[in-house]
């Protein structure tokens, strides 16, 4: 079929095409102004993504930012939230709205479910593509109840977007105070323990005797030394037998020295004596028995100095054995302070770990705690849904336009189905096709 035949179809079968779109767009006419009016209502929400999150206090990236705006589309989306408009808005109480479900549910299921279903299938959440705006519409008869609705929905998602964040924060909040009280047991009862042992050995938390007992015990170690070195003096000095004489305490005796000098003295005169009146003169007699005289005082003040020689020497090993008895209970004493020390230096450790159990459970307790409390969210509202003056459906003009290429569409189709069933010879193009003769001429019709 040539474009020429195809204009000659449409010509002869004009009131075909005309009658068809006459029916479509007289139809879609009457249709759209027999539908109801519909309104729809559009709440404009604004999430900032990008900043600190108001209660986990992280920054989300950029790569899940698309996921995180669907995440968001569909918790809008969610019967919770849908639920939660219907207890915002109350619609669970109104007698037509359970008159309706009666009729329509048989009563069956709950209403509020029944409900949020209903307002599910009239909800359209359109999020953008280059923003993090999300866009939520509601569609309805009435124009305040969609932009109440709309809105609603708006405050539900804020609402159960904020109890998503901050549920986890109260389950953790309620495990810590859990853990808390076990913790708080555990550091009283070290405290209790280190308490009990201080009392019962007396020890203060700045005992120093330790130190103090540790210089004494020096200080005995110094002295037994000098004692032992005194003692293996006297000692030495004492086993110089036969030779007291020599001994530095004779030697360096004043007495012993003048009655040595007196001595000499009385042997020079007896000498002298001897050689002018002899040996059997009275005088001789009486300075010998002077010489023995000297000589008996020298030797009892030699020995009396080597008696004390071996009395220190006898003082000087008990001196030592006290000293040494003494470094011994000195050195247990030290030894038993050390212990002492060392066992509260374990349970002061059992302290200091159970307090830093206890303060890190306190620390995340009172930050789950705020968490749990918050109001803050990173939602807001642009622009809230007002009612809309003109209805968004049923479009007449839309319709129409559709209703005209329709119709077009239509009427052609039924032109051409006519014209396949009742062919006819509407130009020169039919008949060379109609018949193989050559063609001879053509006969114009009248003007």
């Amino acid at each position: 079929m040539t474009f020429h035949q195809f204009l000659l179809i449409l010509r002869a079968r004009w009131l075909v095409v005309a009658s068809v779109l006459g029916t479509v767009v007289a139809t879609t006419l009457l249709v759209s102004v027999l539908l109801p009016h519909q309104y729809t209502a559009e709440t404009v929400l604004v999430i900032d993504a990008k900043s600190a999150d108001p209660i986990a206090g992280a920054i989300l990236p950029p790569q899940m930012m698309a996921g995180y705006m669907a995440t968001q589309v569909d918790i809008i989306n969610s019967n919770r939230v849908a639920e939660r408009v219907v207890a915002l808005l109350k619609l669970d109480e109104e007698p037509a709205v359970r008159e309706q479900w009666q009729a329509e549910a048989d009563g069956k299921g709950e209403l509020r479910v029944w409900l949020a279903e209903a307002l599910q299938k009239k909800l359209v959440v359109k999020p953008s593509r280059e923003s993090n705006v999300i866009t939520i519409a509601f569609t309805g008869s009435d124009p305040q109840f969609a932009a109440a609705v709309a809105n609603a929905f708006a405050q539900a998602y804020i609402e159960v977007n904020l109890e998503l964040k901050v549920e986890p924060a109260r389950q953790y909040a309620r495990w810590f105070d859990e853990q808390s009280v076990p913790l708080r047991e555990k550091v009283e009862a070290a405290q209790k323990r280190l308490s009990d042992y201080q009392l019962q050995h007396g020890i203060v938390p700045s005992d120093g005797r330790l130190d103090v007992e540790t210089t004494r015990l020096a200080e005995l170690s110094t002295q037994l030394v000098a004692a032992e070195g005194q003692r293996m003096e006297t000692r030495s000095r004492q086993g110089q037998a036969g030779a007291a004489d020599t001994m530095p305490e004779v030697l360096q005796s004043g007495l012993i020295q003048g009655l040595k000098a007196e001595l000499a003295r009385q042997e020079a005169t007896r000498e002298q004596l001897a050689s002018r009146v002899g040996k059997n003169h009275p005088d001789y007699t009486r300075i010998e028995a002077e010489i023995r005289s000297l000589r008996e005082r020298i030797g009892a003040e030699t020995q009396r100095i080597a008696s004390s020689i071996g009395s220190a020497t006898r003082s000087n090993l008990a001196r030592e054995a006290d000293l040494r008895a003494a470094l011994d209970a000195q050195k247990k004493r030290v030894l038993q302070l050390r212990e002492r020390r060392d066992q509260i230096a374990v349970l002061q450790r059992d302290v200091e770990s159970a307090q830093r159990a206890y303060d890190l459970v306190a620390q995340r307790l009172t930050q789950t705690s705020l968490e749990s409390r918050t109001q803050q969210t990173n939602i807001a509202v642009l622009a809230p849904a007002t009612s809309p003056l003109q209805h968004s459906s049923p479009r007449t003009a839309l319709n129409l336009a559709l209703a005209v290429f329709l119709g077009t569409l239509l009427g052609l189709g039924s032109a051409l189905l006519l014209e396949l069933v009742d062919q006819r010879v509407r130009g020169v193009e039919d008949i060379e096709q109609c018949s193989a003769a050559p063609l001879l001429g053509i006969i114009p019709s009248r003007a």
